[in-house]
């Protein structure tokens, strides 16, 4: 019986242990946008094909603005789009590498 009774109290303490860490509720979050407008001319201006940050500055977190700052390799690519290695062109020289 005592055996029994122990094994109900582990089960049911490890039932509520799992029950507190998941949660049921969510909560919604309401977004409220504000435009303001800088007449900062001394702003740093970039063309970026995505999102913008309040400072003006490309969202790196998108896609879009991701692909935009990679530079355009040298030269030859590989038939999957990377750059091929075997070139000179493409190689990272030694001592910029420091």
């Amino acid at each position: 019986m005592k055996k029994l009774l122990i094994a109900a109290s582990l089960i049911l303490g490890l039932a509520m242990a799992t029950k507190a860490q998941t949660t049921t509720t969510t909560k919604t979050k309401t977004k409220t946008t504000t435009k303001t407008t800088t007449t900062d001319t001394s702003a740093k201006k970039t063309t970026a094909a995505g999102p913008l940050k309040a400072d003006g500055t490309p969202d790196m977190r998108y896609k879009a603005n991701k692909d935009a700052a990679k530079p355009a390799p040298a030269g030859p690519l590989k038939k999957d789009g990377t750059p091929d290695m075997r070139y000179k062109a493409n190689k990272v020289d030694s001592s910029k590498k420091k």
